[in-house]
């Protein structure tokens, strides 16, 4: 049964969002503050989050960016009646993975719900992801290490690492790429994921004597250890 973490003060849209998931066997929690929203995730496991925008104490923007600096990787999908595209583009800026205004027809927000816990799920990769070629995730310190050395991976670069990961060995696209560590509906080009593996490059190639992130020409990118092959 999926967890939902619901961060909602409105009793009145709480209690039909509640309904309706509850219908569809989800298990929701729901909190009416941020930094309530902030405790829970930090002491709890949930597979997504559902975020207002005006809470009575922090804004939705400032719960995302305080989770994501604190490296939690869960979904978030923000639901709020501002619906401005600068609102959105903020929202998506500050950690969120999707944004759905209000008011809004609950099998859409199903929908949604459900494509981010497939995008969350990496599908098609491997079960035991964590540790390959020397390199080690702590799922719940949300870290990760080589040979040892802490790697001091944002967010969005662990993300990345985990799809590489799930996937280690095959070729990915840089729209396969895109669509698991991206939101799939998010106005982006290619560049964003040559600038992130770069990133990553950096961080778990450089200094190392092994490359693990390999160009494969004309289709995208490889996690892959070589050094055993002639």
């Amino acid at each position: 049964m999926n967890k939902v973490l619901l961060v909602e003060d409105d009793p009145r849209v709480a209690s039909f969002i509640i309904r309706g998931l509850e219908e569809q066997l989800y298990q929701v929690k729901n909190v009416n503050k941020g930094f309530d929203a902030i405790n829970e995730v930090m002491e709890n496991t949930y597979d997504i989050i559902i975020l207002d925008i005006m809470l009575p104490d922090l804004t939705g923007f400032e719960v995302c960016e305080i989770l994501r600096g604190r490296k939690i990787i869960v979904p978030i999908l923000i639901l709020s009646a501002l619906d401005t595209p600068h609102e959105k583009v903020k929202g998506l800026q500050a950690g969120a993975d999707d944004y759905l205004a209000k008011p809004f027809m609950f099998e859409e927000l199903l929908a949604r719900i459900n494509a981010q816990l497939r995008r969350s799920e990496f599908s098609s990769g491997v079960i035991d992801f964590q540790s390959y070629a020397g390199i080690e995730i702590n799922m719940k310190e949300q870290s990760a290490s080589r040979d040892g050395k802490e790697l001091n991976l944002s967010s969005r670069e662990l993300k990345l690492l985990i799809f590489f990961m799930k996937n280690r060995e095959k070729a990915l696209s840089r729209i396969a790429i895109a669509e698991a560590v991206w939101n799939l509906d998010l106005d982006m080009n290619t560049n964003t994921v040559d600038v992130y593996i770069n990133y990553l490059r950096n961080k778990i190639d450089k200094n190392f004597p092994t490359p693990l992130i390999h160009t494969i020409k004309g289709t995208g990118y490889m996690l892959k250890n070589k050094i055993n092959e002639s």
